[in-house]
């Protein structure tokens, strides 16, 4: 009661529903434009529709005296699309780019609860949507540019060849009679992406007229907007309790329900998702997600659901693999089906996935030749498989995607034996269906009951010697490094370090605020002298924690371990990455990691940056530009100082450079690189450290992560 005396009633609307273009009118939505123009002040060249598709095409001219037009890029772009000859089939005949094309798609497939309101006269009336259309700039221009490009090329082959072909007039045919075809094959051709792009294209325009917002015309279709005899005529239609009133206002979707299926297989929000049942809702994670574990399953249904349940519907849509759950191949291509890639049926399909499972049951890598080999099937297949469950590694091949689940598999040891009976009988259908020789197929399935490469006790007992000395090793060459860093000066002559102070979560504001009024230094100094190196000397020497969390020199605890693993593996794949990417890479890592594992204990971001600079990582102090939209996780740049490869010096120069520039032609880099290592540098070598640590935009090179575009 007090919230509605605060709230009181101001004014009282009639609402009246008009049917007059009810189903005639459409909503477009035209891309973002400046406030001050509206698109009636853009004149529309022409108009188009295709009822069918409900898919339009609207022509606008471009203003080319705007000050804002560049005209060199209007007539190269003219150049490129219509050649040097103008005539009546080019695309642009003022030999300028003064028009642009807005094609059409569909936001939502089902408009019945959107309607245009038009007040008046303290008078609200709704007139119900037919259609929303999404207009989009369309780029069919550049495909023309292309195929004349090609056309040229193709033009100047044939009159460097001229003299040859003029040999060979004659040619020999070969006539060939195309045999009936099939009902299968006709409806995998009506099923066929290309089939249905052409019937689309088959569907002729009409041509439109465009009135503008001021014309008579347009004035006189906006009087259907109102509602008809609204002024003081009793309408007895809405007389109507309030349930039935709001059934009208807002009716079920019944022709979206007959066109949805049951269990829809496209991606659907967790409150669609819960709505269904269980087994659809399995269905639809595995069917997507294709490999998941147990306990992310679990996370995704909820607390609530019972385990026994999710496991007795898990075995019918997905296989245990490595002790993950992998969808099954007739989930993803069910029956009457066929390869988008080669047109083979579902049945072949799911016959060469099967072959793929299987063998990640064996092993945790797969060759992708060996597969194709085995399979007959065509690359594209085969690597849709692989995809579907592992990950490429360079001269490696495969490997899966996800690491083994040794918990599940004790904890659940009837279902891994059932799954295992399930395994045998594929695989003694595999060997009659691909005749594999039986000496080279394993006699037992060892996957479901151990990770790859253990096999005896004998064997995992002394692998777990050989682990164990190797670590004690390693423990002993970092508390020996440990001790010399505590023994040297806390900071080495000619490296400015950035110290960054401890503090308080409030304070980080102020944190930021004084690294952006530090001057950046651009006097000549040593390769060395732009790059944060090391940690700040009270770090460094304490050895009390800090934020809850042992410090980054207390490697011998299971989470400093962890972390370190996981930033020196993230470095080697990735050689300059921003906090806010190294930060993103981590929340990915911990989603694949199983529950309870020792990184969900909590990392702090101050943690994280001390694990990156104790591992051998700098910070390179970009300058940022003034006006840069990157947030201070952004801007911060760590990169790899050394990885023991060839191309080290290298990009220890190319960060150099970038610690005094935000970005860099390439000719800089090529000279600055010869300059600093004394001689001329191949291409491939050059090419090889700018994919490294930089990335091209707009004819300059940026750091990884640094590019605002």
């Amino acid at each position: 009661m007090a919230n509605e005396e605060d709230d009181p009633v101001v004014q009282e609307i009639d609402v009246y529903l008009a049917k007059s273009l009810a189903e005639k009118l459409y909503l477009f939505q035209y891309p973002v434009r400046p406030a001050s123009m509206t698109y009636d002040d853009i004149p529309h060249l022409s108009a188009k529709i295709k009822p069918k598709q409900q898919k339009v095409e609207l022509e606008m001219a471009i203003d080319t005296l705007n000050p804002n037009y560049c005209r060199s890029k209007g007539e190269q772009i003219a150049l490129n699309v219509d050649g040097a000859c103008a005539d009546e089939t080019s695309t642009y005949s003022s030999k300028l780019m003064d028009k642009q094309t807005f094609c059409s798609s569909q936001t939502t497939s089902n408009t019945s609860r959107y309607a245009a309101a038009l007040y008046r006269q303290g008078e609200l009336h709704l007139t119900p949507l037919h259609g929303i259309l999404q207009l989009r700039p369309s780029f069919s221009y550049l495909d023309k540019a292309d195929a004349k490009h090609r056309e040229r090329e193709a033009a100047n082959e044939a009159g460097d060849s001229s003299q040859d072909e003029a040999e060979d007039d004659v040619k020999q045919i070969t006539v060939r009679f195309s045999r009936p075809e099939s009902e299968q094959a006709r409806q995998r051709r009506v099923q066929s992406y290309e089939f249905l792009q052409k019937k689309h294209a088959e569907e002729p325009w009409v041509h439109l007229h465009y009135y503008g917002l001021r014309d008579s015309r347009s004035e006189h279709e906006r009087q259907y907007l109102l509602c008809p005899g609204s002024s003081g005529v009793e309408n007895t239609e809405l007389v109507k309790s309030p349930s039935e009133y709001l059934m009208m206002l807002m009716p079920p979707s019944q022709e979206e329900e007959k066109d949805k299926p049951v269990a829809p297989s496209n991606v659907l929000s967790m409150a669609q998702l819960r709505t269904l049942p269980l087994a659809d809702q399995i269905k639809i994670l595995m069917k997507n997600v294709k490999v998941m574990p147990f306990a992310n399953l679990m996370s995704l249904l909820g607390p609530s659901i019972d385990s026994v349940a999710v496991l007795r519907g898990i075995q019918k849509v997905a296989m245990l693999v490595q002790g993950n759950w992998v969808v099954k191949s007739d989930i993803l291509y069910p029956k009457d089906s066929s390869s988008p890639h080669s047109g083979v049926p579902a049945e072949v399909l799911c016959r060469g996935r099967d072959f793929v499972m299987w063998k990640f049951t064996q092993s945790r890598w797969v060759v992708r030749k060996e597969v194709a080999t085995v399979t007959k099937l065509c690359a594209e297949d085969v690597k849709d498989f692989l995809e579907h469950m592992a990950v490429v590694r360079i001269n490696k091949g495969w490997e899966f995607i996800l690491p083994y689940d040794g918990e599940f598999i004790k904890k659940h040891p009837d279902v891994v034996q059932r799954q295992h009976m399930l395994w045998t009988g594929i695989q003694a259908k595999l060997e009659k269906v691909y005749n594999l020789v039986k000496e080279t197929m394993p006699k037992k399935l060892d996957a479901q009951s151990g990770p790859a490469g253990l096999v005896s006790g004998d064997q995992r007992i002394q692998v777990a010697k050989t682990k164990a000395q190797q670590n004690h090793a390693l423990l002993e060459r970092e508390l020996q490094q440990r001790k010399e860093q505590l023994r040297a000066p806390a900071v080495p002559p000619g490296v400015r370090i950035k110290e960054e102070p401890v503090s308080e979560e409030g304070e980080e504001d102020d944190e930021h605020e004084a690294e952006e009024e530090e001057p950046m230094d651009t006097s000549p100094s040593s390769l060395h002298s732009k790059l944060a190196n090391g940690l700040p000397p009270g770090r460094a020497a304490g050895t009390d924690s800090f934020n809850g969390h042992p410090p980054q020199g207390c490697s011998s605890t299971p989470v400093a371990r962890e972390l370190r693993a996981f930033v020196e593996a993230t470095f080697q794949r990735q050689f300059v990455l921003t906090l806010s990417e190294l930060k993103r890479l981590f929340n990915l890592h911990l989603a694949s990691l199983p529950p309870g594992h020792t990184l969900f204990s909590g990392i702090s971001d101050r943690m994280l940056q001390d694990t990156v600079l104790a591992a051998g990582c700098k910070q390179i102090l970009v300058p940022f530009p003034p006006q840069t939209a990157a947030s201070p996780d952004e801007q911060k740049v760590f990169a790899l100082w050394e990885s023991g490869d060839m191309s080290d010096q290298h990009r220890q120069v190319l960060l150099e450079i970038f610690s005094k520039n935000y970005r860099v032609r390439r000719n800089m880099i090529q000279s600055r690189l010869t300059q600093e290592c004394g001689e001329d540098l191949s291409k491939q070598e050059v090419d090889k450290v700018l994919k490294d640590c930089c990335v091209s935009y707009g004819g300059m090179w940026y750091l990884k992560g640094t590019v605002q575009s």
